[in-house]
């Protein structure tokens, strides 16, 4: 039977390991990460400019730049939740499929009551982060995650 307070102590240690993006130490460490893993996705999910900016929602000026390499200062907690969230959907995706459906699979109307006859990158741009979580939540769910 395991020891109550080693049990406690390392849920303690694990809780506050949390990551929230709140701290500027943080955003900062991460964010180089950060883009490169949204331009990787974006790659692969064959996203305009227009649209990888919406879903980072930010200016398409400013993805031009991010996607450029040219990022000047830390993303925001926003943005990192944001390119979080599509990076856990992108991998639950390649996890749920096999083949190249992963990554056509955004682009796909979708008759669901999440998507109602969008497409889950037109579900995101237009439900920004409360949407983004959802849809990876659903494939999560999807492929038993959840």
């Amino acid at each position: 039977m395991a020891n109550p307070k080693l049990v406690r102590s390392q849920t303690s240690a694990a809780s506050s390991q949390l990551q929230t993006f709140a701290t500027e130490a943080d955003r900062q460490r991460l964010s180089p990460v950060a883009v490169k893993a949204i331009k990787n996705v974006v790659t692969h999910w064959v996203l305009k400019g227009e649209e990888a900016a919406a879903l980072l929602g930010v200016s398409p000026s400013t993805w031009d730049r991010m996607s450029a390499g040219k990022v000047e200062k830390s993303l925001s907690q926003d943005q990192l939740t944001r390119i979080s969230a599509m990076v856990g959907l992108f991998k639950g995706l390649h996890i749920l499929f096999a083949d190249d459906m992963a990554d056509r699979w955004i682009r796909l109307r979708n008759k669901g009551p999440l998507f109602n006859d969008r497409t889950p990158v037109e579900a995101m741009i237009e439900g920004g982060i409360p949407m983004m979580l959802d849809v990876r939540r659903h494939v999560d769910a999807l492929r038993g995650g959840f």
